[in-house]
């Protein structure tokens, strides 16, 4: 039945206009039907969006059906809905599928909700994604996948903890009232009376998904989302590259060579700057040996750092990034430059993985771990901020159709929102850019030097670490220091020991360290 859809739906117009895009999105199924005809097709000439095909119903075990609607979500990707009906026992049961590849790397999203509109926000939530309500120690498992919005997750939730209550209400007195306090703290929730409150979903095959909006960066720390190379374990529960006991381990050692024709390990080999580098590692795609080639570079006024390449010849992933070195600094540097016209978009730029990187005048805010470390122009590093958020909000290439199942309000907000990061990209507007960096590996070229030999468009500023963020960049658990016992204890960075009461602080010594460049 769905063969015959399919074909009855490659032999129309509309799907040769669509370059025989199966997974078309919903606004562009409709107007293929074209509705506004007053004949009635027969019924074999009908194009069917949805595929209906007889199943049987695990409940009553007669046959039911089970229909499937193959679309694009307009801001996600494609996707396989699934709904099961049995007239015999009344059975329903609906579920999505992700029907495109596994992504390259796992994709995490924390959202905080503070405001009943919040709860309406879409979610998908694929069948290895693990949902988790952050306050109230909740985590649903990866399972059923579901199309929803945050709402209507955290109904089901609340259903299915619900669900047997009256048993344990008898069974276990002590065990219903600890999940009766859940309860109505999910109750509280979903009424708004316990704002605010954090979900979380992680998805180490990427293909899970919370809607953003352009105000989140508004409010820090409201809408996070973040990318990481999955582990060994994580690609082998997806079926990626073969197990410990296929893969026969011990049976071959990956050795670093120079060059591919060198030879050679990286025993007694001093890295050299322009240098380059061939390591063999895991690909994290496919989970197969790849090749990465790696060479320091020195950036001018600055430090070196460590520029990689990664290529997969099996599934052709590729990726780059951008790694700086050197000791742990005392303090962490903030970076203001003033874009005013289109000389300064030429200037080289270094946003290290661990850096947080806002443009107010844009509303734009990116999250350290979500881009990685690059290290191009300005103009470079802001139309890949504007391609990467585009890219996950609209389908890239597709017509205003595409956006059919957007509120047009949402949508106007979104044109407004990429109309000012395309005048950005442009150098047609002035904006300021702010990078701040707990480790101070961030970098912006000084162009215009006064006679002080300061570029009055650049303003940098030193500050003292939080403890959050020493506790995130591991710094807390850093033991490299030896005390009179003998024994690795922290390193106190940029901290000084306690004075006695009534000390006079030194001069010199302060919490920030301020360096203004002229501005």
């Amino acid at each position: 039945m769905a063969d015959r859809a399919t074909n009855e739906y490659l032999n129309t117009e509309r799907a040769k206009n669509d370059d025989n895009d199966l997974f078309a999105a919903i606004g562009k199924q409709v107007l293929g039907l074209n509705l506004g005809d007053d004949e009635d097709p027969a019924e074999d000439d009908r194009v069917k969006v949805v595929d209906e095909i007889e199943s049987l119903c695990m409940n009553c075990h007669e046959n039911g059906m089970t229909r499937l609607l193959l679309t694009r979500i307009p801001f996600f990707r494609e996707i396989i809905l699934m709904s099961f009906y049995c007239e015999h026992c009344h059975l329903k049961n609906n579920e999505i599928q992700p029907a495109g590849e596994i992504q390259e790397q796992g994709s995490k999203y924390a959202f905080k909700l503070s405001s009943l509109d919040d709860l309406e926000r879409q979610l998908v939530k694929s069948d290895t994604a693990i949902l988790r309500i952050e306050d109230l120690l909740i985590e649903v498992p990866a399972g059923r996948g579901r199309l929803t919005n945050v709402e209507g997750i955290l109904s089901e939730v609340l259903k299915d903890l619900e669900g047997d209550q009256k048993l344990r209400r008898k069974e276990d007195p002590k065990l219903y009232k600890k999940i009766d306090g859940v309860v109505q703290s999910l109750i509280k929730m979903l009424i708004g009376g316990k704002f605010p409150f954090t979900i979380s979903l992680d998805d180490p095959a990427g293909n899970s998904w919370i809607e953003p909006s352009p105000t989140d960066s508004k409010t820090k720390g409201k809408y996070t989302h973040s990318r990481y190379p999955r582990t060994p374990e994580q690609n082998e529960a997806l079926g990626l590259g073969e197990t410990s006991e296929e893969q026969g381990v011990g049976s071959a050692e990956m050795v670093p060579q120079l060059q591919p024709e060198d030879g050679g390990g990286m025993e007694d080999v001093d890295i050299l700057e322009g240098q380059t580098y061939d390591l063999p590692v895991f690909c994290p795609g496919c989970a197969k040996p790849a090749h990465m080639l790696v060479q320091m570079v020195h950036i001018p006024h600055f430090k070196q750092v460590i520029v990689s390449t990664t290529h997969c010849d099996v599934c052709g992933y590729k990726t780059n990034d951008v790694k700086t070195g050197g000791e742990v600094p005392e303090s962490g540097k903030r970076i203001w430059l003033h874009v005013k016209d289109a000389k300064d978009l030429g200037r080289d730029i270094l946003k290290s993985e661990t850096c947080l990187l806002k443009i107010p005048e844009c509303r734009v805010e990116v999250t350290p771990g979500t881009m990685g470390g690059r290290f191009t122009t300005v103009e470079g590093l802001v139309t890949q901020i504007r391609d990467d958020l585009k890219g996950s909000i609209f389908d890239v290439g597709e017509d205003e159709v595409s956006t059919d199942s957007m509120p047009s309000d949402t949508k106007k907000e979104w044109g407004t929102f990429f109309a000012q990061l395309d005048k950005a990209v442009k150098g047609e507007i002035q904006y300021t850019i702010l990078m701040e960096d707990p480790l101070g590996n961030s970098y912006c070229q000084l162009l215009d030097l006064d006679d002080s030999g300061n570029d009055p468009k650049v303003r940098t500023q030193e500050y003292e670490r939080t403890e959050e963020e020493e506790e995130e960049l591991g710094i807390a658990d850093m033991k490299t220091r030896l005390n009179e016992k003998g024994e690795y204890v922290r390193e106190t960075f940029g901290k000084t020991s306690p004075k006695p009461e009534g000390a006079a602080e030194s001069s010199g010594m302060s919490n920030a360290k301020a360096q203004n460049n002229g501005s």
